[in-house]
């Protein structure tokens, strides 16, 4: 193999597939480490796997000779970076790869391109296309949810579901619950129902990959894999095994009362709370108390820890329904918080031991076809005092 192209498109291309890539000695595979370089039709391409999710993207490139080989990718991504903007020449001499940019120069240890794991087909399945931005927006909101302990594997990943015009993108841990809906794009009708758990990695490198992009991104699903599909870039990753919790059963479908909240005040008090809870208990607990006499409808936020005190805030809310307590794990309020990009929330709330439901409102996009389920944490709540 015999090839040039610029360093700042070599070095973008790098970036993203050692994201993909194990380091040395941490996958399952010694080859997983590396990269594949291969001469496509005028451009270079360059693939990497962990055996679980493949990821294959090209650049420009002035092609001498046909060819393609393995090599470390951190170590010569890393490497690329040093050199200046210029011209990189590359070609290998048996089991080494040579790397000439203008004055300096370096070998790498090569392997043989048939000793690289061979990256999955896809089988006949179907196709549908959504826009970038909605996406990137669903798998924020979605995937932080997922589990990061494998004690019931499938909760790992990011499960999606494609029905009539609509995708929809859930995570759960167990305790909460994160649920996503967008359009298809171009109203696309999908004959009966598909579903698949996707590995949470292969989801936050597809976050980070249409950060930029601007054409839909085509998603293809067959009996066991999901290709997506970008401008430049193809991610291939196998599906978690095992069946997804039903969990549109546990999410509930009344309330006896809902808050609407200040995104930016409830984030700052719960993060105010977080610092006493952190070292306690862990616990954040939430009192709305109706209004009266004059004074508006607040909602209480306090945690205590002995050795350093108590917090104890409060923000003027819009209630409907009747006065709530409830408390949670301040980690998961403070996830949710941080990932929505809106002004106000409604926090749902049926009974101090059922679970609360949290909703972006406003004119957003997105807003309407997003919620956040958290299982309560046990209170007594006979010793609070709302006032």
């Amino acid at each position: 193999m015999k090839v040039s192209c610029l360093q700042e498109n070599l070095v973008k291309a790098l970036d993203r597939v050692s994201r993909i890539a194990p380091k040395s000695g941490r996958g399952p595979l010694p080859q997983c480490s590396h990269v594949l370089l291969a001469t496509d039709q005028g451009r270079l391409k360059l693939t990497t796997t962990d055996l679980e999710t493949a990821f294959t993207t090209s650049i420009g490139a002035g092609v001498d000779e046909e060819g393609a080989l393995t090599v470390p990718v951190h170590a010569l991504r890393d490497y690329i970076k040093s050199l200046p903007k210029d011209r990189i020449d590359l070609s290998n001499e048996k089991v080494r790869l040579l790397v000439v940019c203008g004055t300096a120069q370096s070998y790498f240890p090569c392997r043989n391109a048939s000793d690289f794991p061979p990256t999955p087909t896809m089988g006949d399945g179907v196709t549908v296309t959504v826009e970038p931005a909605a996406l990137g927006r669903a798998i924020k909101r979605a995937e932080f949810a997922a589990a990061s302990d494998d004690t019931r594997p499938v909760l790992t990943g990011v499960h999606i579901t494609v029905e009539d015009r609509e995708l929809t993108l859930a995570a759960a841990d167990g305790f909460r619950l994160a649920v996503h809906k967008l359009p298809l794009a171009q109203e696309q009708a999908v004959p009966g129902r598909v579903e698949m758990t996707v590995p949470v990695k292969a989801m936050r490198e597809l976050q980070r990959l249409i950060a930029k992009e601007e054409e839909p991104v085509g998603i293809t699903f067959d009996a066991a894999r999901v290709l997506f599909h970008l401008q430049m870039a193809d991610l291939l990753t196998t599906a978690i095994a095992g069946s997804y919790p039903d969990y549109s059963q546990l999410i509930p479908q009344a309330y006896n009362s809902r808050a609407v909240i200040d995104v930016h005040q409830f984030s700052q008090e719960v993060q105010r709370a977080a610092i006493v809870a952190r070292d306690g208990s862990g616990v954040v607990r939430l009192q709305v108390v109706a209004g009266d006499a004059g004074r508006p409808a607040r909602m209480i936020v306090s945690a205590r820890m002995e050795e350093f005190g108590e917090h104890r805030g409060e923000i003027d809310v819009t209630l409907e329904g009747e006065s709530a307590n409830i408390a949670f794990d301040y980690k998961y309020l403070r996830d949710a918080l941080w990932v929505l990009d809106c002004s106000q929330v409604a926090l749902e709330t049926t009974a101090p031991d059922r679970p609360g439901v949290i909703r972006p409102i406003g004119q957003e996009q997105g807003a309407e076809d997003y919620l956040y389920m958290v299982m309560p944490m046990f209170i007594d709540w006979k010793k609070e005092d709302p006032k």
